[in-house]
């Protein structure tokens, strides 16, 4: 079994915003010219890029959003546990893993625009997964708000709110 610095080393990854450990692999050379994207967008954006993001069961990846779709694949550790709230302030569940007969599913897409957040189920463990954005991120499109405005926005979701925001 790999050690967590083992992985952080090995795949060169750096520490994330939003908590946990990332690494872009993948960034395309063609681009999306700003008048061909949506109104939302500033400026252009590469077609599709993509990362690796390690996360431990002693960290967690903080509510935030981005524009774009993000889809996740899973790659090795612990299942994880992805929340989401819509833009209509609906929290669901969904656990990223690969035990089929549990429900776990190894890939999941994150709609544009909802607030998301993970966390590791395994203690002492990590999970180790891939997100695909298209079109292709860029930190302008990457919104971390704070507990106090997150809870503004959903007052009924105080509980998960303070436990997935780190301020």
């Amino acid at each position: 079994m790999n050690s967590i610095e083992n992985i952080i080393n090995e795949l060169k990854l750096e520490p994330h915003p939003e908590g946990g450990y990332f690494k872009e692999t993948y960034r395309s050379h063609g681009e999306i010219n700003k008048e061909n994207l949506e109104a939302r967008y500033e400026g252009k954006r590469n077609y599709s890029t993509c990362i690796y993001f390690l996360l431990t069961s002693g960290n967690f990846s903080a509510l935030h959003r981005i524009k774009q779709d993000e889809i996740w694949h899973f790659y090795d550790g612990s299942p994880i546990l992805l929340h989401m709230i819509s833009e209509l302030g609906v929290h669901s569940k969904h656990v990223i893993g690969r035990d089929f007969s549990k429900g776990e599913t190894p890939q999941f897409i994150v709609p544009g625009g909802y607030w998301f957040a993970a966390e590791v189920i395994n203690k002492n463990d990590y999970s180790l997964v891939g997100c695909t954005v298209s079109p292709g991120f860029s930190f302008e499109d990457f919104e971390l708000k704070t507990r106090k405005e997150l809870v503004s926005l959903f007052p009924d979701k105080e509980d998960i709110i303070s436990k997935l925001t780190h301020n």
